[in-house]
C-alpha cells in the first residue's frame, strides 16, 4: 500500500483587500472566483482556481507583511515576455526588476507581493 501525504489544497497569500488581488490574479492568470467566505472569526477569504483542486488563497489581515515575501509565484509568458508583462502592468502590476542576467523580470503585485514573469515554455 502506498503511503498516504500530504496534498497541496490552496497557496493562501495574506492581503489587506483579497477582491482586488483575487481580481488581479484572476486577470493574469486567465481564471476565477471558486469560493469567498469567512471565517468564524468575521476574516474575509477569497478563492481562485490554480490547477486541479488548488487555489490561490487570498485572507484579509490588518497589517502588511513587513520585508519581503518568502514565496512568490513564478508565471510563464504564453508568448513574449515584455508584452506579457505590459499586460500585467495593465493590471495593477509594477516591474521591480528587469533582472538583465536573468531570464526572468521579476513584478510586484498591487500590493507589492512578488513575482517572476519567465519567457515562454517551449511545447
Amino acid at each position: 500500500m502506498t503511503p498516504r501525504r500530504a496534498q497541496p489544497i490552496a497557496v493562501a497569500v495574506d492581503a489587506r483587500d483579497p477582491e482586488v488581488l483575487a481580481w488581479f490574479w484572476c486577470g493574469v492568470l486567465g481564471s476565477s472566483v471558486v469560493r469567498r467566505w469567512h471565517d468564524a472569526h468575521g476574516t474575509a477569504y477569497v478563492e481562485v482556481g490554480l490547477v486541479g483542486d488548488v487555489v490561490l488563497l487570498f485572507q484579509a489581515v490588518a497589517a502588511p507583511t513587513a520585508g519581503k515575501n518568502r514565496l512568490h509565484l513564478d508565471v510563464a509568458a504564453p508568448g513574449d515576455q515584455r508584452a506579457e508583462v505590459e499586460r500585467l502592468v495593465g493590471l495593477g502590476a509594477r516591474v521591480l526588476d528587469e533582472a538583465p542576467d536573468h531570464p526572468w523580470i521579476v513584478l510586484a503585485d498591487p500590493e507589492g507581493n512578488e513575482f517572476c514573469v519567465l519567457p515562454a515554455r517551449a511545447s
